[in-house]
Order: C-alpha cells, then structure tokens, then sequence
C-alpha cells in the first residue's frame, strides 16, 4: 500500500491491500478473521483513528486462534505507519477452558440483538446476495476463456464466492437463531439492549452506550459489547453506582447516571 501516510485510509482498503499481499493459500485462511475484525470496527472507518480500547474490546471475544492473524494484520497497519499507536499489544484473546469454549460455541448458535441490529444484518444480507449473484455472473464470463491454468479472473472470483458464501452462511444461522430484545422492560439495574448514561469521574465528561451483543458492538457507533471490559463492569448496575474499569488502555472509574430500555417501536437516527 504505496503511499499510505500521505491519505486517510480505510480499514477495507487496508484490509484488501493486506491480504494482497499474502500468499492465496494462506490469504484464504486469513480472510474471513480479517474481515470480521474490519466490519465490527467499520470498514469504512479510518485506520488512523482505530484506539486501543477497540481492538482490546474486539480481542474480550475472539479465541487465541484467531488473534494471530490479526497480529499480523495489526503489525502491517504499524509497519505502514498508517497508525501512530502499535495496537497489536492491544489484542490479547483470553486463553479459555473446554468449559469456556463450549459455552462460547452456544453463544454463536443464538444472538440476543437489538431491532436495529437484526435488520442491519438482513441488509447486509440482501446485499450480499445481490453481490453473489453478480459474482456467478463473472465466473461464467470467466468460464468462457478454455485456458484455466492461467485464468486469473476466474480463480479470483471463485475465491470471492467461497468468501461471500461463508457470511451467508454466517448471517443466515444468526438471523434463524436470533432472540430479539423486547421492550417496556424494568430499568432498575442495566442489561442487555438498555442504553446507559455514565459520567467519567476524572473529566466530568458523560457519554452513553447501549449494551449489545458481540456482533453488533461498534465503541465508535456508542454499541458497546457486553463481553468489553466496560460492557461486563455495568451490565447488571443500578443508577448511581460507580464502577472502576480495568483495560489495556488504562484504569478510569465511572458513575451510571441513568439507564434506559431501548423500544423496538422507537425511530433510531440513521447511523
């Protein structure tokens, strides 16, 4: 990525320019974690403005596995000085026990998502089919060139389907599993889906986050993961209390000003 430190990139330009370089077996194994990570920050989000707290929210619900090859995605962001901050630090999935696995294995079968959550993902979705549909086109086109050893175009989108075909798949089984919070609930202690208003003790500063589950978190977006280091110090809080939160970008404590539960009915402002 020629150049990288004279514009603003964004997380999907750097993601692509990553994997180009990468051998295509091992851009194959590496695409679909490269992918997630770039799409719950945002894709279309700056590299240069990802922090610390990001990417240590990210790492709070990924496996060990999978860390590595965002390592490596992290160090070529450092490496193309594309960011100030050597965020790869930051990443440190939590070693996890067969006990631990398995109930993360039951997490991923069903989703608990917000109204906004679940009809962004049937966008994406539709979106996605639309793409896999011109996809099938280009390999026919492809197709039609008889000399497959060099045929470039067709390897590159039958690479692209199998990639498309995986977050389908994705999708699909989340939205069939999906629980959808409800609403009118009790407001006393903060839970999934209510919207908080915390106030940082040290600044005075209040800012808010509505509590949601690891697929449609987004810090940058106020959609904050319940499994963040933040997400787990107020879930279940009552107003008024203050909560002291440990994470890799430091320790700030906070004060939960209120807490609101979010209505399937209620308009929500285009992000």
């Amino acid at each position: 990525m020629e150049n990288a430190s004279e514009h603003n990139p964004t997380l999907a330009e750097v993601a692509d320019a990553f994997l180009s370089n990468l051998p295509p077996e091992e851009r194959v194994k590496t695409q679909a974690e490269i992918s997630k990570f770039a799409r719950w920050l945002g894709l279309s989000r700056q590299v240069k403005d990802v922090r610390p707290v990001d990417v240590a929210s990210y790492g709070e619900q990924i496996t060990p596995s999978a860390a590595k090859p965002l390592k490596s995605f992290l160090a070529y962001i450092r490496k193309k000085k594309i960011n100030s901050i050597n965020l790869a630090p930051h990443l440190k999935a939590k070693k996890t026990s067969s006990k631990t696995v398995a109930v993360w294995r039951r997490a991923q079968v069903q989703a608990t998502l917000t109204a906004q959550g679940y009809a962004k993902l049937e966008k994406e979705l539709a979106n996605l089919k639309n793409q896999r549909s011109q996809v099938i086109e280009e390999m026919q086109k492809a197709a039609a060139d008889k000399d497959f050893r060099e045929n470039a175009p067709l390897a590159a989108a039958r690479e692209r389907k199998s990639h498309l075909e995986g977050r389908i798949k994705e999708i699909e089984s989340t939205l069939n599993q999906a629980k959808l919070v409800g609403e009118g609930q009790d407001t006393s202690r903060a839970k999934f889906g209510d919207t908080v208003v915390l106030r940082d003790l040290s600044s005075g500063k209040e800012f808010s986050y509505t509590l949601v589950d690891p697929r449609e978190a987004n810090p940058a977006k106020g959609k904050l993961s319940v499994a963040s280091p933040l997400g787990k110090a107020i879930l279940d809080k009552e107003k008024g209390q203050t909560v002291e939160v440990v994470a890799p970008a430091g320790t700030f404590c906070c004060r939960i000003e209120d807490i609101s539960a979010l209505s399937t009915e209620r308009k929500i402002s285009p992000q």
